[in-house]
């Protein structure tokens, strides 16, 4: 066993066996829930009449958008009439999907990112996904809640900031017990294990994930 990073009192230690551990807070991602499946999108303009899952200045601000996919001009991209909620926000997660026939999809399709909503996901920091054997992206987490013993796969789908350990999805907050809202939910005590297996296909509700080199 090695410790390849310690990031807010959290060691990362990579084991014999290529897995990744550790210990550390959850804070709740919501990136990439855009009404897939029927649940809410992540962010939407003023002008939007539907809820959203989270407040728009969790995804940047004009000329700083990190949370949303914009066009060559820095501009949000809006859902169409075709895509699941309409006038909404486009909100992406680092792990792209591939379409039903294993084809690209374009940067402005929904279906491109992995749900917040409806899927347990990790968001891990840069010193993980580069500094570690295995493909990182797409692969298996075990997440636990040592407080209540609640656990759950997950498939690690997103990179936080390089200081900045333990984010997970609504859907994975709802599976360990911790409260899944992106603004005032997840858990500050460092009570949530965290098990990565790089190289391992994340394999969660049924659905296999595609492993996405850095």
């Amino acid at each position: 066993m090695k410790i390849i990073a310690t990031i807010e009192g959290a060691q990362i230690a990579e084991h014999d066996d290529n897995s990744i551990h550790f210990r550390a807070k959850a804070a709740i991602d919501s990136d990439g829930a855009n009404g897939q499946f029927g649940g809410l999108p992540s962010y939407a303009p003023k002008s939007y009449k539907g809820k959203t899952l989270d407040v728009l200045a969790n995804a940047g601000s004009p000329g700083n958008w990190w949370g949303i996919i914009t066009d060559s001009d820095g501009n949000p991209l809006l859902q169409g009439p075709r895509d699941p909620c309409t006038g909404a926000y486009i909100s992406a997660t680092a792990l792209f999907l591939l379409g039903p026939q294993g084809q690209s999809l374009p940067r402005s399709n929904p279906f491109k990112y992995v749900d917040s909503a409806t899927v347990p996901y990790v968001v891990v920091p840069p010193a993980i996904r580069n500094g570690v054997k295995g493909v990182v992206m797409g692969c298996l987490a075990h997440v636990t809640n040592t407080k209540n013993g609640k656990h759950t796969a997950a498939v690690v789908a997103d990179i936080g900031p390089r200081k900045k350990i333990g984010e997970i999805s609504c859907a994975c907050a709802s599976a360990i017990g911790v409260n899944a809202s992106p603004t005032s939910g997840g858990i500050e005590e460092r009570v949530i294990d965290y098990v990565i297996f790089p190289g391992v296909p994340a394999i969660v509700n049924g659905v296999t994930y595609p492993l996405q080199p850095a």
